[in-house]
């Protein structure tokens, strides 16, 4: 039986655990020796070894028999279709959702070539993730790819984009934090939020493209405080609190200076970034507008009040320790989005439950509306009319 029973759930978050070489087939040739000297990818590439002891696991017949008791136990690269394409078709029937869109997980933050001098290997690398990821989803049209697009150069973004799209790639991934010379709301960007609304496709953010919280927070006197992954480079309670801030401040920019409004059919997403932060910041928001409108035309130029705006663009995932009840009934109920982050640690052994308890008191319109059609608002052309509403289907 599946973990999804009786209703319908779209998962707006759910990853690859690629393995080290996983980039290698898809980049040039000429760049593949840049790529691998970078110290992110030596650093992300481990102890050797490890990814020997993976695949064989993964191919270990005792092993793989256990996989559909555990589904949502085993986590990381022990879960079913972690790296496996032929895989993950299974994973997404014991799953039961309806349909997953699938993000990196090795290739987050484009190995911070964004922010580096080396754009030539920044658009690169996101080619190569493109590619990829495009191919690995290819196994099943239920699995829905996201494409990333640096923003630092203006024709080499719209490139990136136009070959996403043309890839197949079913959602456009760009960076939370700003390019290095410009705001994400410049103009000379706009071929690429068109590209995206005559597509029917979504662009979204995801937790990894953020900035991070400043290193001398961590110089308290104290020990250093692990993360849940046993290392210090993920989150903790402290670095947690930074990760909606890049968000904040993107989406504002990108709502402020026009670009909701010239492209009114383009939606947003905001993935694995939270959404307790959402009702206080679309407040905000009109508390901006209010404050400055009488000098700036920009804001005089609006369509509508910028929480207004939010509510009709943008889609969020609440993570599961969140009280989505309370962030519906103050955001509105168009806003949030389920996700389960399968296969990662971070989303839990229960998602249902623990989103399920959160909407005790919340109106079943706005239930539904969180476990599936935001999803599909969201999605547009990138998700199948025939995959919208599918029959329930058991696991064999």
């Amino acid at each position: 039986m599946p973990y999804v029973q009786d209703r319908l759930v779209h998962d707006a978050d759910s990853h690859l655990m690629e393995l080290p070489d996983v980039l290698d087939p898809y980049f040039e040739k000429r760049l593949l020796a840049r790529y691998h000297a970078l110290p992110i990818y030596r650093h992300k590439l481990g102890k050797a070894g490890w990814t020997d002891k993976v695949r064989e696991q993964q191919a270990d017949p005792e092993f793989r028999a256990g996989a559909d008791e555990n589904i949502l136990l085993r986590k990381n690269y022990q879960a079913l279709g972690a790296f496996t394409p032929d895989d993950r078709p299974r994973a997404l029937d014991l799953l039961g959702f309806a349909s997953q869109l699938v993000f990196t997980t090795f290739c987050l933050n484009n190995f911070g070539l964004d922010q580096s001098e080396d754009l030539e290997l920044a658009y690169a690398a996101a080619s190569a993730h493109n590619r990829m990821m495009t191919d690995f989803c290819k196994v099943d049209r239920r699995l829905l790819p996201t494409g990333y697009v640096p923003l630092e150069d203006f024709e080499l973004a719209a490139k990136t984009a136009r070959e996403a799209i043309a890839l197949g790639c079913k959602a456009l991934m760009i960076p939370s934090k700003p390019p290095q010379n410009h705001s994400p709301s410049h103009i000379a960007l706009d071929p690429v939020w068109r590209m995206a609304e005559e597509a029917g496709l979504p662009i979204v953010l995801h937790v990894g493209g953020e900035e991070k919280l400043n290193a001398a927070y961590f110089e308290n006197g104290l020990p250093r405080v692990k993360d849940f992954h046993g290392g210090e480079e993920n989150f903790t309670s402290l670095s947690f609190m930074a990760i909606p801030q890049a968000p904040m401040k993107t989406l504002a920019a990108l709502v402020i200076d026009g670009v909701f409004d010239r492209f009114p059919n383009l939606k947003f997403g905001a993935i694995e970034l939270g959404a307790a932060w959402v009702p206080s910041w679309m407040r905000f928001l009109d508390s901006a507008a209010q404050a400055f409108v009488k000098n700036e035309e920009r804001l005089q130029k609006l369509s509508d009040r910028p929480s207004n705006i939010v509510r009709r663009q943008l889609r969020v995932t609440p993570y599961p320790h969140e009280d989505v009840g309370w962030i519906i009934a103050n955001a509105g109920e168009e806003v949030c989005l389920f996700s389960s982050d399968y296969p990662h640690v971070e989303g839990g052994r229960n998602p249902l439950k623990r989103f399920d308890d959160s909407l005790q008191d919340t109106p079943e319109r706005a239930v539904r509306r969180f476990y599936a059609e935001n999803f599909i608002d969201l999605m547009g052309a990138g998700l199948a009319e025939d995959l919208c509403y599918p029959k329930r289907l058991e696991v064999a």
